[in-house]
């Protein structure tokens, strides 16, 4: 008798081991308050911008929602099987809610590029070289502060870590206030094009970084360097010889007739699946997936997509559109309600203060507001640095992505409204670009 009734503890319904109905239905109401906070921002969204009201845009409303229901489910002490489904993870975020969200621009969806490639020096020279001097400052900054006793201190390679991930913007919020104000096309194209380098050049020097400092610590600038470069110019030649294949999809599209009406299906899913075999394919290699997936989306919107039929363009473009709108709103949320649920640690206000001084060197600065690519990189130096020096780190980003997003979007939108841009005369044009492009915020 007394066996039973160890069996009959062991299944208890108190007893989360012995009950996946429990385990199920808290999966189940985990999920569907992330949809419903989807809806609400999604409805949220679209009346801001019905009443023009741009004080509070789509992102930062997402943003307000997962800080709101994150901070009631805190104080409200929710079961922690149901919290589980509302954690940011870093892998989650970085192999499926980044690849649509980077790839969608670059899908052919422009019917005129111009402005992008126009720039494309000045986006280059921003992305690239702004964004290495950008972090090499900050952690030089940082790592003179911790010296000094100012604040906090890390290593230098550490410095370089947070310099490396605090310098990944986020210029959704701002994209979209330019194209409700009408901004010029030129500094459009240059905030939009230098985001997306921007993301992958700031991965690559934290991955860098984090590769130094888990190998040895005596490596000299050279040798940080060709790191870099290796995986900088590996996770290129991943994404540009994926579609320079002769089995690639412009060949398939071109030669093998997969154009024509009972292949259409055939024709969307191989146009799909190969941007996300770069991704994979490079992160499996150890390099960048977004600087992979990056150069396989221009190549394959010059080369591919014209090998198109024009219903599969029209889908593949909706199809882009859909996912890319689901996984940005979803992020902001997702990062809104894991900083009101995470631990931060407010110990060192110091460095939380310096390091919001030591990235205000930005040229574009106001244009690109720290989000989910600092946020996730953070999250991941939790894991990656040892002694708390990485909750630090993220408790310091984390102050740094909500002051941008709700204190400096006011300076961004009186500097729109009152700085004189110079308007294009042609206005179809423009709204053809912001047509195409703004999608993607």
């Amino acid at each position: 008798m007394g066996m039973e009734e160890v069996e009959l503890l062991q299944i208890s319904p108190s007893d989360p081991r012995g009950s996946p109905g429990k385990e199920q239905q808290a999966a189940g109401v985990g999920i569907l308050l992330q949809i419903m906070m989807l809806v609400l921002s999604f409805v949220l969204g679209h009346v801001l911008r019905r009443h023009r009201f741009y004080y509070l845009p789509e992102a930062s409303a997402s943003l307000l929602i997962g800080l709101i229901v994150g901070g009631l489910a805190n104080i409200s002490d929710t079961e922690t099987n149901i919290r589980t489904w509302f954690n940011f993870h870093e892998e989650f975020f970085f192999l499926f809610l980044l690849p649509p969200i980077i790839l969608y621009p670059y899908t052919g969806l422009c019917q005129d590029s111009k402005p992008f490639f126009s720039n494309f020096g000045a986006i280059v020279t921003f992305a690239i070289l702004g964004t290495f001097i950008a972090s090499v400052v900050t952690g030089v900054l940082v790592y003179l502060g911790g010296l000094t006793y100012v604040m906090y201190r890390l290593p230098f390679v550490e410095c370089l870590m947070f310099g490396a991930l605090i310098s990944a913007t986020d210029p959704v919020t701002v994209l979209s206030i330019f194209q409700e104000l009408g901004t010029d096309m030129n500094l459009y194209a240059l905030v939009f094009g230098e985001s997306v380098l921007n993301d992958a050049m700031a991965i690559s020097l934290y991955r860098t970084m984090s590769l130094v400092r888990s190998h040895s610590s005596g490596q000299n600038f050279i040798v940080v360097v060709v790191r870099f470069l290796e995986t900088f110019v590996g996770s290129l030649s991943a994404g540009v010889g994926n579609v320079s294949d002769p089995l690639t999809p412009q060949n398939l599209f071109k030669y093998a007739g997969l154009d024509i009406d009972n292949l259409q299906n055939l024709e969307c899913c191989l146009f799909v699946l190969f941007p996300y075999f770069s991704y994979m394919l490079a992160e499996g290699l150890g390099l960048s997936g977004i600087v992979s997936i990056l150069f396989t989306g221009i190549v394959m919107k010059h080369y591919t997509f014209s090998n198109l039929s024009d219903n599969s363009q029209r889908f593949v473009s909706a199809f882009f559109h859909l996912i890319s709108s689901l996984a940005e709103t979803f992020i902001f949320i997702y990062m809104g309600f894991d900083i009101a649920m995470e631990q931060h640690s407010w110990s060192h206000v110091g460095f939380i203060f310096f390091s919001i001084v030591s990235f205000s060197h930005y040229s574009l600065e106001l244009q690109g507001l720290r989000g989910a690519m600092a946020f996730a990189l953070a999250l991941q130096s939790v894991h990656d640095l040892p002694e708390g020096h990485g909750q630090t780190i993220f408790t310091a980003t984390t102050a740094i992505v909500v002051l941008t997003f709700f204190l400096e979007l006011d300076v961004v939108l009186k500097l729109d409204m009152y700085f004189p841009y110079k308007r294009d005369l042609d206005i179809r044009a423009s709204e053809e670009l912001w047509k195409c492009n703004a999608h993607h915020v």
